[in-house]
C-alpha cells in the first residue's frame, strides 16, 4: 500500500552543481590555469588536468568529511597530487592554489532556468540553502547572488555546523533551523551520495536534479529541468 507524502512545509536546496555551476567554475578555472602558466603546462591537454584534479578532489574532500584532514590540507593537496599526477615540478601548489581560487571565482553561473525555478518555489514556500563547503567559499557565492540569500529562512553550511552531508546531524540540524518535521521537508540537490542518501536517511522528500531520470529510487522526484521541479511541486 503506498503512503501519500506528507504535505511539504519547507524546501532547502543544495547549492554547488543544484543553484550553481560548480563544476563548470572548476573546469574554467583550469583552464584559465592552463593558459596563464601555459610553458609549464600547455604541453598536456586541458582535459586531462580538470580530470586527474576533480579526482583528487573528491578523495581529498571525502577524508576532509571524515574528519582525516583540514580545510588548509584539502587546498593544499589537491594542487600537489595535481602536479605530482602530471609530473610538473617547476610550480608550486600554493601559487596554484591561489590563483585557481581567484579565477573559480569569476566563473560562478547562476542559469537562467534555475534563477526562475529558485523564485518561483520560493513564491511557494519558506526555502533555505542546505551545501557542504568552506564557509568562506560558499557566503561569497550568496554574496555574488545576493537575490539567493535574500529568500532565504535558513542558511545551513557544513563548515559552520561541524559535518557534512550525508551525515544524519547536519540534516537534523537543519530540521531544526527550519522548525519543520523532517518528512514535510523537500531537499532539492544533484548528488546521489551526498543528497538523496543523505535526505532519505534523514526521512526527508528528495527531488533529485539527475540526467538519470530513468530509474529514480522509491519515493525521489527525478528531474532534469528546472521547469519541471515547478511543475511538479504546483501539481502537489
Amino acid at each position: 500500500m503506498n503512503c501519500k507524502p506528507k504535505p511539504i512545509q519547507f524546501v532547502y536546496f543544495d547549492l554547488d552543481d543544484t543553484l550553481l555551476d560548480h563544476r563548470h567554475a572548476e573546469r574554467s578555472a583550469l583552464g584559465d590555469l592552463h593558459r596563464t602558466y601555459g610553458a609549464h603546462l600547455g604541453h598536456l591537454p586541458l582535459e586531462q588536468i580538470q580530470e586527474t584534479y576533480h579526482a583528487h578532489n573528491v578523495v581529498l574532500w571525502q577524508k576532509y568529511s571524515a574528519g582525516e584532514l583540514r580545510q588548509e590540507d584539502v587546498r593544499r593537496l589537491r594542487f600537489e597530487r595535481l602536479l605530482e599526477s602530471l609530473a610538473v615540478e617547476a610550480l608550486e601548489a600554493d601559487v596554484l592554489n591561489e590563483a585557481y581560487m581567484e579565477r573559480y571565482t569569476q566563473h560562478w553561473v547562476f542559469g537562467e532556468a534555475a534563477r526562475a525555478a529558485f523564485h518561483a518555489v520560493a513564491d511557494r514556500y519558506p526555502v533555505g540553502v542546505l551545501t557542504n563547503g568552506f564557509s568562506e567559499v560558499q557566503h561569497a557565492k550568496l554574496d555574488r547572488f545576493p537575490e539567493i540569500r535574500k529568500r532565504l529562512g535558513t542558511l545551513v553550511i557544513s563548515d559552520e555546523v561541524g559535518y557534512m552531508k550525508p551525515h544524519p546531524r547536519i540534516f537534523a540540524h537543519a530540521a531544526e533551523a527550519a522548525g519543520t518535521p523532517p518528512e514535510a521537508l523537500l531537499y532539492v540537490g544533484d548528488s546521489y551520495h551526498s543528497d538523496v542518501q543523505g535526505a532519505l536517511g534523514a526521512g526527508w522528500q528528495m527531488a533529485w536534479f539527475t540526467l538519470d531520470t530513468e530509474t529514480p529510487p522509491e519515493g525521489v522526484f527525478c528531474f532534469d529541468a528546472w521547469d519541471a521541479l515547478v511543475d511538479w511541486l504546483l501539481a502537489r
